[in-house]
């Protein structure tokens, strides 16, 4: 069945702004270069946890979509850009088992590496705390895709963010574990690889789960073997910790500036060496939408506004285009992904005094 997003159905169905009226201010910042919905219909009511890569032939995207999420009919969809628009969604794995059973599939990772091809990480299982990795490539960049190959056990691939590879060729991922039981212990490690999935190293975790209940970390480049991880924690603010040694070990994990609702984040080191997250800028919900950029990983200054409308506007992915220009997606009120391009030397940052988000 193909759900139809009209303008008219948004309305009525309280999702404002609807479909094309993103508030007029918005696109005026000082590098909003465009915005866009990745698709309009679908055949899935419900999705969530977009990534995005760029490949030789362009842009690839891909998310969870099915009836809501956690229903054994949520599978990973994929659509490419082509031209100027997007290609209508196609599913590229589900949780369909041996056994018949069929599980939920979840937060699908995207990555390009150096050479080689498009890997396609994700997560199959009941939920969060029971959920296996897994991960297919496609050798003609996001057109076909070869059979899933689950991860060895302990293993989940990249949690919510794209691995980082480092000088030697190595994937270092940022993941996590959410224990069973209530409330749930949540812990950060890495998982390291250097033959692009086929064998792998894991290290850590690297917090108690009690100081900081944290996961889902983003990995930033400081400069030669330093590197820092942020991400998404209970306590309020986005969690940092760094690494001196290519992320073999990792020092103590501390509060940011940055505040954080218990909702995905997601950064990047840029090429000209300054750091940028998206995230959401509140205590509390999951709007407004926000990126920031830094200097040094610690100071940051208040850059965009991606969305600021009562609703959900979440779980962003961030990389940064051969061409220097930054793309963005995120969940749209759980109905669509949009994606937003940057000119990040078009940026005007400003202070944030107090933390406060200037206006």
């Amino acid at each position: 069945m193909t759900v139809p997003l009209s303008r008219r159905t948004m309305l009525k169905a309280g999702l404002a702004p609807a479909l094309g009226f993103i508030p007029a201010d918005l696109p005026d910042q000082p590098g909003y270069l465009h915005g866009e919905f990745i698709y309009e219909t679908a055949p899935f009511p419900s999705c969530h946890a977009s990534t995005i890569a760029e490949t030789g032939d362009g842009l690839v995207a891909a998310w969870f979509g099915g009836t809501d999420e956690g229903n054994p009919d949520v599978g990973i969809w994929i659509s490419r850009h082509q031209g100027d628009k997007w290609t209508p969604p196609i599913e590229a794995a589900n949780g369909l088992q041996p056994d018949g059973n069929r599980w939920p599939c979840w937060n699908p990772v995207l990555f390009q590496p150096s050479s080689g091809p498009l890997l396609l990480f994700y997560k199959v299982g009941p939920s969060p705390r029971a959920w296996w990795g897994m991960l297919r490539t496609s050798a003609d960049r996001g057109r076909t895709w070869t059979g899933a190959r689950r991860l060895p056990d302990g293993i989940l691939g990249p949690i919510k963010n794209k691995p980082v590879q480092l000088r030697g060729g190595a994937l270092l991922c940022g993941s996590s574990t959410e224990s069973e039981g209530r409330p749930s212990v949540w812990r950060v490690h890495f998982e390291r690889s250097a033959d692009l999935g086929a064998t792998w190293e894991r290290i850590g975790p690297v917090n108690d789960g009690t100081a900081f209940s944290a996961i889902q970390p983003s990995i930033l480049l400081l400069g030669g073997s330093r590197l820092q991880a942020v991400g998404r924690t209970r306590q309020g603010r986005i969690f940092q910790i760094i690494s001196e040694d290519d992320g073999r070990s990792w020092g103590r994990m501390t509060a940011s500036s940055l505040p954080n609702p218990n909702s995905g984040t997601d950064a990047l080191t840029m090429r000209d060496g300054r750091h940028l997250i998206v995230y959401n800028h509140t205590g509390r919900g999951r709007s407004p939408l926000n990126v920031a950029v830094s200097a040094d990983a610690r100071e940051w200054r208040a850059a965009l506004v991606l969305e600021n409308t009562p609703g959900e506007y979440s779980y962003p992915a961030v990389i940064q285009a051969r061409d220097g220009k930054v793309h963005i997606t995120y969940t749209w009120n759980r109905k669509l992904i949009r994606h937003v391009a940057v000119d990040p030397a078009k940026l005007m940052p400003r202070d944030m005094p107090s933390g406060n988000w200037p206006q």
